[in-house]
């Protein structure tokens, strides 16, 4: 399939848009009509055919107008890309994971051409075409994890591994929601957890740093995570909350179909040969109360999960003052039938088409 990308903007005037076959593919997050937390760790295998999962790095409609918003992101913030002095070769690992998964999977949009030490990297939808020196900084206009994390979708955290835990000590992050590369680098796995109410007494996060020190090169894994944003914001940094915050006071019973948007993160962990760092690639999706519901199963089940969910869960989630709007909503798409297993339309292994 060739992708069409869209031109669109995550801000002002806000021209985001799915597509019906975006919102085919869409990560809807609950395999169930309820919600609590889990390590829920699987494998990242791929499959199904045309999901996001398919591919080692998802690259979709899109892709330009994510790239564009990064670029004004940096451009007005600078910190949202850091790296310490421990992390240099890991962004190298990074650079190198990030070309061959793209060239081997998109191969009629990036190429990678290697002659030793001496590469070469065509990206055709964002006409770029560089040859450089791997493991030389100085033949790069950035350094290697900036250099191509301006060119991929989603967040990345690069983690070192020491002490028998991980700390973040690199990342580009423009898209997060609501926490703050610039607080938390250098930070371990418990400290910037810290704020995530009830896991920590469930032991979540104890389970889920055991079996990430254990990933292994070669055998990535991946989660599901979510949260609300009101209008399809990328940024909803906390150091723009001054800019996104109000928003949420903006959502009314006749426009909270169209501005209320469910935010999902695929999460991937892929272990890097080098540095043996564990590189955290955060990917954000975006769609409409409005979207979802065209998919009976999924209005069906996010009335269900909005309102059981626990009141300190709503609250971090951020949308506690808004649930009783979004429950009288998303009531009239609950006419009470069971629903099937699984995240997909209709059934959990579902193969999508192109």
């Amino acid at each position: 399939m060739t992708i069409q990308f869209n031109d669109e903007t995550f801000r002002g005037a806000y021209t985001f848009k799915n597509s019906e076959w975006a919102l085919k593919r869409f990560p809807f997050p609950f395999h169930e009509d309820s919600y609590m937390y889990s390590v829920n760790m699987e494998q990242h295998k791929g499959g199904p055919a045309g999901s996001i999962y398919e591919k080692r790095f998802d690259v979709d409609e899109h892709y330009l107008s994510e790239m564009r918003d990064r670029a004004e992101v940096l451009k007005e913030d600078p910190l949202r890309c850091q790296s310490l002095p421990n992390m240099t070769l890991a962004g190298w690992d990074l650079l190198e994971l990030i070309m061959v998964s793209k060239s081997e999977d998109y191969p009629d949009m990036f190429e990678l051409q290697r002659k030793g030490d001496k590469w070469r990297w065509i990206n055709k939808p964002m006409g770029i075409d560089d040859s450089f020196t791997f493991l030389d900084e100085a033949t790069l206009p950035f350094g290697p994890m900036e250099y191509i994390t301006r060119q991929t979708q989603g967040d990345f955290v690069v983690l070192d591994q020491r002490d028998e835990n991980l700390w973040m000590d690199a990342g580009m992050v423009t898209t997060q929601a609501d926490w703050s590369l610039d607080f938390d680098i250098g930070m371990n796995f418990f400290e910037w957890h810290a704020p995530v109410p009830k896991a920590h007494e469930m032991g979540i996060f104890v389970r889920a740093l055991k079996f990430l020190l254990n990933v292994q090169q070669g055998a990535p894994a991946r989660r599901l995570n979510w949260t609300m944003t009101v209008n399809p914001l990328l940024d909803t940094s906390p150091e723009n909350y001054h800019k996104w915050g109000t928003q949420k006071r903006t959502i009314t019973a006749n426009n909270i179909g169209e501005k209320q948007h469910l935010r999902v993160e695929l999460q991937t962990f892929f272990r890097l040969p080098r540095s043996n760092a564990l590189v955290f690639p955060i990917r954000c999706y975006l769609a409409s109360f409005d979207d979802l519901m065209t998919v009976p199963k999924w209005g069906r089940r996010l009335h269900r999960v909005i309102r059981d969910l626990p009141e300190e869960l709503a609250t971090y989630k951020g949308f506690i003052d808004n649930r009783p709007m979004m429950l009288d909503y998303l009531s009239k798409f609950d006419d009470g039938k069971p629903t099937s297993n699984g995240i997909w339309p209709d059934r959990e292994t579902e193969p999508l088409r192109d």
